[in-house]
């Protein structure tokens, strides 16, 4: 008997004493490990199947720190790729004894942690870090996923680490980016009540949703890798309901016509909102649309540059940011633009002229001659005929007139009692006229500028029905027409920083006419275009080329036709004109204001 009694005491310490492969193996698992960071914090993840118990230490030198999951085996899982990401340099997992899994996080510093067991299945380690590409390491491998894309399901059972990890990292990068937590959820309900439906997502999203008291009904649907709010939205669609938020953030869930009601009866409140950039007129009109029918009201107040609002408690934050959506810095942009007009003449003149004649008979058109009677020239009018016998008189090429002849050569013999003379003219000019005009504007976004230098010409338009009685003079308008270098632009700085133009570039001037009572001529170049350009580019908008040559003979028939001596019976002129015209333009973002960034 005695034996026997010590045998039981000794069976405590006979089993304290034996081979570890000899104890009862732990029920819980380790299965896969994740480091993940989005928003500057940093996720150590582990998956664990079963209870266990978690003790944490740290270590100097170099800075570590440690985890003893206890109560658990090590699972095959992949090791860590060796990458340095943020402060963590490296990762180790191992079997510390037969009952606990030891996980390593060493790194450059050791930062402020803490430990978060509130996912089931899953110990988080939290500390701020700067973002990087998730690791994974599971039963299947370690890969490193792209954080952005990684799914992230939750599902009725377990949660492997791989999808809770990377839920985590990308409900975190989404939410810093668009200001709402998309994080993906897969469910699957079977029956489900809606109130216990609700309160699922109101546990994963962390959002308080409160049902309304009518509110009933099983859920039987099966959504997967979806982002939460999609998900709640097709829940509340397939039962008839929705939601509004309340103030705190707090969403109500009721049947529509519940919510209407809670509009209509829903105190309502006046707030004056001071814009900065916009007027307040063209913000009025863009929040009268956001308001709520038949109780809200917005009244645009210039003096201040105000809008005054009224509207429901709830519905007004959201009001006041669509406000401050449409009251944003408007970007400065500097247009340059080069018209560069290059306008060139070369003319070339030659004529001969012959006068025939005796002292009884002549053309007094060329040569004038005295008058014997008077000693005076006579008339030019005048041609004087010899009735008394033959004689001859012969002038050619008489109307060619070379204005501003370069020079005038006369030749003159007399042959028996002929008389005969000759005049050579001749010409040859070069006309350039280089214009180069650089404009420079700054305007605002979708904001029409112009800039203008030139003259304004009275023009006279005479109202022929403004005669009345006779002899009385029409009445005279006068309008002035504006010449010179002129630019107009409507620029628009796109999200990626390139600006679309609506552009117009012109050059004119005023060009006399030789008859006094017809005035004058424009004459005009000018490019209008809309182009996209990028900032401090210079884009070529127009180009024009325009070469005109003329060339005039007049002369003797049959004579002026000789070849080589031809030109000694007729008048030559020659003209080449070419005229060129480039406009530039180079636009530069001064102020990008608030809403573009590099």
């Amino acid at each position: 008997m005695m034996t026997r009694s010590l045998s039981w005491l000794l069976l405590p310490a006979l089993v304290a004493a034996a081979p570890a492969n000899l104890r009862l193996a732990p029920d819980a698992t380790v299965t896969a490990v994740a480091l993940s960071s989005a928003g500057g914090t940093a996720r150590l993840s582990i998956t664990v199947a079963g209870d266990v118990t978690v003790r944490e230490s740290t270590l100097p030198d170099p800075a570590r720190l440690v985890l003893d999951i206890e109560g658990a085996t090590l699972a095959t899982i992949g090791k860590y790729d060796g990458l340095k990401r943020g402060r963590v340099s490296d990762v180790r997992v191992h079997q510390f004894t037969a009952n606990t899994v030891r996980i390593v996080l060493e790194m450059d510093r050791l930062p402020t942690y803490s430990v978060d067991r509130g996912l089931p299945g899953t110990i988080a380690i939290v500390f701020e870090d700067e973002p990087y590409a998730a690791w994974v390491a599971g039963s299947g491998g370690a890969k490193a996923a792209s954080i952005a894309t990684a799914p992230a399901p939750l599902t009725r059972g377990s949660t492997t680490l791989a999808q809770a990890d990377d839920r985590y990292a990308s409900g975190m990068k989404v939410s810093q980016s668009q200001g709402q937590d998309m994080r993906p959820i897969t469910v699957n309900y079977d029956k489900i009540p809606i109130a216990d439906v609700l309160a699922q997502f109101s546990a994963f999203s962390g959002r308080s949703i409160v049902p309304g008291r009518g509110v009933a009904g099983d859920v039987t649907m099966t959504i997967v890798n979806q982002p939460w709010p999609f998900a709640f939205e097709a829940v509340l669609a397939q039962q008839g309901l929705s939601a509004m938020e309340m103030r705190g953030g707090i969403i109500r869930v009721d049947a529509p016509g519940e919510l209407a009601k809670l509009d209509s009866v829903e105190v309502l409140e006046t707030r004056q909102k001071r814009l900065n950039y916009a007027k307040a007129t063209d913000v009025a009109g863009a929040v009268a649309s956001f308001l709520t029918k038949e109780r809200g009201s917005v009244i645009p107040d210039s003096a201040t540059n105000s809008v005054i609002i009224t509207e429901t408690r709830t519905k007004m934050p959201a009001v006041l940011e669509f406000i401050d959506q449409l009251d944003i810095r408007t970007p400065l942009v500097a247009i340059q633009a080069k018209l560069i007009y290059v306008d060139r003449t070369d003319l070339e003149q030659l004529g001969l002229k012959y006068d025939v004649g005796t002292s009884a008979q002549f053309f007094n058109k060329v040569v004038q001659r005295p008058d014997p009677l008077t000693g005076q020239p006579y008339n030019p009018n005048i041609n004087v005929v010899n009735l008394g016998g033959s004689s001859v008189a012969a002038i050619s090429n008489a109307d060619a007139i070379l204005n501003g002849s370069a020079i005038d050569l006369i030749f003159s013999t007399a042959i028996g009692g002929f008389s005969i003379t000759s005049f050579l003219s001749a010409l040859g000019r070069v006309e350039l006229t280089d214009i180069e005009a650089v404009p420079l504007i700054h305007t605002l976004d979708n904001k029409e500028a112009r800039i203008w230098s030139g003259e304004e010409t009275p023009v006279r338009v005479i109202d022929a029905s403004s005669v009345g009685q006779v002899g009385q003079a029409p009445r005279a308008n006068v309008t002035f027409k504006e010449t010179g270098i002129m630019l107009t632009v409507r620029p628009h700085v796109t999200a990626n920083r390139q600006i679309m133009m609506e552009l117009k570039a012109e050059r004119s001037s005023i060009q006399l006419l030789a008859a006094a009572d017809l005035g004058f001529t424009i004459p005009k170049q000018y490019a209008e275009t809309s182009l996209l350009v990028n900032d401090g580019e210079t884009a070529v908008i127009g180009g024009l080329t325009l070469t005109t040559v003329t060339r005039n003979r007049s002369g003797i028939p049959l004579l002026s036709g000789l070849p080589f001596i031809g030109s000694l019976f007729s008048v030559t002129e020659n003209r080449e004109n070419r005229k060129d015209l480039i406009i530039l333009v180079m636009p530069r973002i001064v102020d990008d204001g608030e809403n573009i960034r590099p």
